[in-house]
């Protein structure tokens, strides 16, 4: 897996479409041939969770194409 140099200059964010009062959206961290590394962060009921995982590229391309994954502008974005 390939770690980017300047890691938060680098990373993506995006949200996932997700149930109200449910906030969720990951950063990608890492990349390889087979897919992304990310670090997701869940905010249910004001409480906060993050985890990391992977995500293959193929899931990651359905989410994008089906809208269930979407890039915020900035990795900075703040939720609300």
């Amino acid at each position: 897996m390939t770690i980017h140099g300047d890691m938060e200059a680098n990373m993506k964010r995006y949200c996932i479409r997700c149930k109200a009062g449910k906030i969720e959206f990951f950063d990608i961290i890492a990349e390889d041939e087979t897919g992304y590394r990310i670090r997701l962060t869940q905010i249910i009921e004001g409480i906060e969770k993050v985890s990391e995982d992977t995500i293959t590229r193929a899931l990651f391309d359905m989410c994008i194409k089906t809208g269930y994954i979407f890039e915020m502008e900035t990795a900075t974005a703040t939720v609300a």
